[in-house]
C-alpha cells in the first residue's frame, strides 16, 4: 500500500508521513500530482491557507478530481478537508468540489481553535473503530456541506457546532489532525488505509 501525501505547501507533512508508515503503508510525500495519483490512496494534509493551496491544485485540478471521482480513496485533513469543498471564506480560489458546500469562519471569540476537543455523534467507521473520541484541532474555518447526510461526526467550539468529519464514498474529511491526536489518531489513519487495502 502506497499512500501519497500531496505537498502543496502545507505544513505538518512529516508527522503525517510517520503516522502512515507506522500503519505499515509506505508514505510517498510528493508535489508531483502524477506520482501522487499513481499511488493507492491520496492524503491531503493539514496546515496552511486555502488560497495558497488552491493556487497549487489549480494546474492539476482535473487530474486530482477525476482520480478521486474514479474511486481513488482520499483522506483530507484540516485544510485538506476544506479543499474537498467548493469555496472558502478564507480566501480566493476554488476547492476540488468533491463535496458540495462551503467553508466558513468559526463563530467564536477565540479563533483559531487550537487544542483538544471532543468528537460527538460520530458515525465515521475509521474513527469509531480506532477509539478516537477527543482530537487535536488547529483551525479558524469549518466546513458546511450542502448535504448534511455526509456529516459523520461533530464538534463544538464556544457554542459553534460544526462537522468534525465527513464522508462521501471512499473520500473522508476530518477537521482535526489525527496525526497529532495521540495513538488513537494514528490508529484512525491506519483504519482508513486498511479500508483502502480492502
Amino acid at each position: 500500500m502506497r499512500a501519497a501525501i500531496l505537498d502543496y505547501g502545507a505544513g505538518n507533512l512529516y508527522s503525517l508521513a510517520r503516522a502512515v508508515n507506522a500503519s505499515g503503508a509506505e508514505a510517498v510525500v510528493t508535489a508531483d500530482v502524477a506520482e501522487a495519483i499513481s499511488c493507492d490512496a491520496l492524503l491531503l494534509p493539514g496546515v496552511g491557507a486555502f488560497g495558497y493551496a488552491t493556487s497549487f491544485i489549480d494546474a492539476a485540478r482535473d487530474q486530482i478530481t477525476s482520480s478521486i471521482q474514479n474511486g481513488m480513496p482520499c483522506l483530507g485533513i484540516c485544510l485538506g478537508m476544506q479543499l474537498l469543498f467548493d469555496t472558502s471564506a478564507e480566501g480566493e480560489g476554488r476547492g476540488l468540489g468533491i463535496i458540495p458546500g462551503v467553508v466558513r469562519k468559526l463563530e467564536a471569540d477565540r479563533v483559531p481553535q487550537i487544542g483538544w476537543n471532543d468528537l460527538d455523534d460520530v458515525s465515521e467507521p475509521t474513527i469509531t473503530s480506532s477509539g478516537l473520541s477527543t482530537a487535536f484541532f488547529a483551525n479558524s474555518y469549518v466546513c458546511e456541506p450542502d448535504d448534511r447526510s455526509l456529516v459523520t461526526g461533530w464538534a463544538t467550539h464556544e457554542g459553534d457546532r460544526f462537522p468534525s468529519s465527513v464522508r462521501k464514498g471512499n473520500v473522508v474529511g476530518v477537521q482535526f489532525h489525527p496525526e497529532k491526536s495521540s495513538s488513537a489518531g494514528v490508529a484512525m489513519i491506519a483504519a482508513f488505509l486498511a479500508e483502502c487495502g480492502r
